[in-house]
């Protein structure tokens, strides 16, 4: 699949080089300048997320599991969320996703995020990513002139690409999505809540 922006850069175009699986089980380190934040700076635990738009575990999770996570932690100050950023097959319309999610502006940026990740199969089926982001542009008040702009930025891209190669040479990050709990690799099966209420009630012992 491809998104066909004529300008728009790819991965291996800023030689990247790599291919990342799709949706894989899975490190991490202190929240960066660059990292995207929800939920109190003095949440006693902090959950690092590396996703990508395009990867289905990731909307899986971002559906039916983030949403109490959101709702039990975040929002009660007991977890800080940071996400970050990966690119997964095909990985233009990963990039379009994001890089569109940044142009939203802090504000709006999970809403974004959330909308591409809700659209997937509807971009999958159809082929028309290009025109489904589109569509979500416009819910976030980005004009098709400044759309082409967004996602054709080459100063974000690289941001995305230097961050990628951090996160997998130094934290061997090789899917998505990969969880970290303060600062450990968490092996996330799949299941719902109760796997994270578990997880989160470990962490805050270790703390204790």
């Amino acid at each position: 699949m491809s998104m066909n922006f004529g300008k728009f850069l790819t991965v291996a175009a800023l030689g990247l080089g790599l291919m990342v699986s799709a949706c894989s089980k899975g490190g991490g380190d202190a929240v960066k300048s660059d990292d995207m934040v929800m939920g109190s700076d003095t949440a006693p635990i902090t959950m690092i997320e590396y996703a990508s738009v395009t990867c289905s575990h990731c909307a899986q999770f971002n559906e039916t599991v983030f949403p109490d996570i959101k709702k039990n932690y975040i929002d009660t100050g007991k977890v800080k969320y940071v996400f970050r950023e990966f690119l997964t097959p095909p990985n233009d319309v990963s990039a379009a996703g994001v890089l569109l999610a940044r142009c939203a502006g802090d504000d709006k940026y999970f809403q974004v995020i959330d909308s591409v990740m809700r659209s997937q199969r509807e971009i999958f089926e159809t082929g028309d990513a290009k025109g489904v982001l589109l569509r979500i542009a416009k819910t976030a008040g980005i004009s098709d002139e400044k759309f082409n702009t967004c996602v054709t930025d080459e100063a974000g891209l690289k941001r995305i690409n230097a961050n990628m190669e951090s996160a997998i040479k130094e934290h061997n990050i090789t899917g998505t999505p990969t969880f970290l709990i303060n600062g450990k690799k968490y092996d996330y099966k799949g299941g719902d809540i109760k796997e994270f209420d578990t997880a989160f009630a470990a962490a805050t012992a270790e703390t204790k």
